[in-house]
Order: C-alpha cells, then sequence, then structure tokens
C-alpha cells in the first residue's frame, strides 16, 4: 500500500490544481462577465479542467482511506480485512489506469469529437464489404461507450461501402480514435469467391477532430469550390429530388469534403463547412510537424500510406497493430468493436515516442 503513483500525486495533477485556482478567481473579479465570450470560454474550460482533476482527487483520498484501514488491520494483526482491503486495491488500481489513459490525452483537441472517414481500396465487391465490417467495427465500438453517431456521408457498393464518413461525439472521441488513421489489411477466405481462396483487402481509415469556435480556422471564399448534387439513397419525398447534397472544395490544399446526410442544403453546408475545418486543421498540424524533426520518426509510423493493423481470419484469427505489436486472437470481439486494447497500447506508444 506504498509507494508508486499511490503515494503523492502526479506532476499533471499539481498543475491541473493552480490552473483551477487561477480561473476560480478571475471568475470571482467584478468585471468577469464583461467579456462573455471570453468568460464562457473559461467557464468551458474550467468545467473541463474539474472533470479531468476531481476524479484524481477523489481517488487520492480514497487510496489515504484504505492505507489508514491496512495500517491498523496490520498493527491489530487482524486478517479478516484482508479480502474486503484486497478488493478495494483491485478496484482502486483499475480506477487509476483509467484516469491514467486521459492524462495521455493531453493535446489541444483530443478532448472533442471527430469525424470517421473510411475508404475502401483496390479489390472490388470483396475490398467494399471488408470496408463495411471495419466501419461497423466503430460504430459498434462509439456504441459501447455511449456515444453520439451521425452518418454523414456514404457511398455504397457492391458488397458493401466504397466511402462512408460519420460524425462521432463524446468526451475525448478524437484522443482516443486518432490513432487510427492509416491503412488497415484484412486477410480472409472471400465469401464472394466460388473457390473459396483467400483475399487480401486493404481499406484507409482518416479521423480528423470536430473542430469548435475556441480554435479559429481561416477559409477565404476565393479558396472555396461549391458544387450541389442530388444526394444518393433510398429516396423519399426530398431526397433524391433535390440538389441538396454539397461539396466542397479547398484549391490550396485539393481537401475535398462532402454531405448528403441532411435534406437541407442549408444543415449540409453547415456539416461540410465543419468537416472541412476539421481537415484543415488537422492537414495545417501535419504541416507543422513536418518541419519539426523531432516528429520525424512518429510521423513515418502514422502516416496515411503505411499498414498500420491487419485482420487475420482464416487459416487462424488473429489481429495485430503494426506499431504498436498488440495482438488479440478472438477477431470477432474486435470487429463487434473491442478494440480498447490497440486504442489504449497506441496513446502509450504516441506518448513514450513523443518524449523520446
Amino acid at each position: 500500500m506504498s509507494g508508486g503513483v499511490f503515494e503523492n500525486p502526479e506532476p499533471g495533477q499539481i498543475s491541473l490544481a493552480r490552473r483551477i485556482g487561477d480561473i476560480e478567481k478571475k471568475t470571482g473579479e467584478a468585471d468577469f462577465w464583461a467579456d462573455i465570450a471570453g468568460a464562457e470560454k473559461l467557464m468551458g474550460e474550467l468545467k473541463t479542467l474539474k472533470a479531468r482533476y476531481e476524479p484524481w482527487k477523489a481517488l487520492h483520498a480514497e487510496i489515504e482511506d484504505l492505507r489508514i484501514l491496512y495500517e491498523l488491520a496490520h498493527e491489530a494483526r487482524d486478517e479478516s480485512e484482508t479480502p474486503d482491503i484486497e478488493a478495494a486495491l483491485g478496484d482502486l488500481s483499475a480506477r487509476y489506469e483509467k484516469q491514467n489513459l486521459l492524462e495521455l490525452m493531453g493535446g489541444e483537441v483530443d478532448k472533442n469529437g471527430c469525424f470517421l472517414t473510411i475508404h475502401s481500396g483496390a479489390g472490388g465487391t470483396e475490398a467494399c464489404d471488408c470496408s463495411g465490417m471495419l466501419y461497423r467495427m466503430y460504430l459498434r465500438w462509439a456504441e459501447r461507450r455511449g456515444f453520439a453517431m451521425e452518418e454523414v456521408d456514404r457511398l455504397e457498393a457492391e458488397g458493401g461501402i466504397k466511402s462512408a464518413t460519420c460524425r462521432i461525439d463524446g468526451d475525448y472521441a478524437y484522443g482516443y480514435l486518432k490513432g487510427e488513421s492509416g491503412v488497415h489489411r484484412l486477410v480472409r477466405i472471400s465469401p464472394f469467391d466460388a473457390n473459396a481462396r483467400r483475399h487480401t483487402s486493404f481499406a484507409s481509415v482518416y479521423v480528423f477532430p470536430v473542430i469548435d469556435d475556441s480554435i479559429e480556422v481561416e477559409i477565404r471564399p476565393e479558396d472555396l469550390r461549391v458544387d450541389t448534387y442530388r444526394s444518393g439513397g433510398a429516396g423519399g419525398q426530398h431526397v433524391n429530388k433535390t440538389d441538396s447534397a454539397v461539396r466542397f472544395t479547398h484549391l490550396p490544399t485539393g481537401i475535398v469534403v462532402a454531405c448528403q446526410n441532411e435534406r437541407s442544403q442549408i444543415k449540409n453546408r453547415a456539416i461540410a463547412m465543419s468537416m472541412l475545418k476539421a481537415r484543415l486543421y488537422e492537414f495545417y498540424r501535419q504541416e507543422k510537424e513536418r518541419e519539426n524533426e523531432k516528429f520525424a520518426q512518429e510521423k513515418k509510423d502514422i502516416s496515411w500510406g503505411n499498414q498500420i493493423r491487419f485482420y487475420v481470419f482464416q487459416p487462424y484469427t488473429m489481429v495485430k497493430d503494426y506499431r504498436t505489436k498488440a495482438e488479440i486472437g478472438n477477431i470477432q470481439a474486435v470487429m463487434d468493436g473491442d478494440i480498447d486494447l490497440f486504442i489504449e497500447e497506441y496513446l502509450r506508444f504516441a506518448w513514450n515516442n513523443s518524449r523520446a
């Protein structure tokens, strides 16, 4: 019951407490609400900081209570408390690991929601089916966490999807999923092959953050090309009958985003603009990182063109991450959304690389 992180607060927790104290001091000033926008921004930051700090504070208090109970039982040589102490320690350890994981997501936008896009690679029907399986995997993962999901765009193809984009909203959705960007490889006996041969399919996954109003991304009107077209889908009173779908092309970067989910062109424009801002934020962030040699090796590991994970269905079952070497034999659980091991191992991997 002594030593390690259970002994003293982490430096990060101390800095959180100081920042919370600074903001609370400002909220008590007479002219705090003179700048409403600035005040609301600070209140939002205060809420986020407390959500991170208060669980640590409660955790340390419970650890101290358990330490006292252990010492009293030890001094009295009372072993009857041992099962309860061990059970409580196991619970505290699990909660510590969960909170410690959040400390690995300290980026500017890690706490935000995200857009997730999947594109199928070469391989026709088989590739489109595998892309659909991966898309479902991420949706099931989001459901497990209680995150809100909204499909923004989908291009269907025989057997599955050619491409699809969804928005996932929840605390740290982007922080959790940012390491999923890259090329995924699937190997299985294709149900579309009459000769039952093994096929290899590829799918590209791209995750980028939802950008809120606190982060400015400049988009000049002259740099934007706007196209409207009829939405795809099953039809209805409105869909497929008007040019409600919207496609934005950012000319300087060549980034293209589209939205056809809403019946209103105005709503589709708003969603597409949000996606474009998010893509541009990520684009400019990566540009800055390329200029810094410190991140060169990490960018090589997570770049779009490199395979990050492979999924084997036959002759054995296994899912393995190329970067962290983490692997799971139960592929069905993974395809049902159980990908937390890969997410957590990547967060530790990226954290260690950033400090190397």
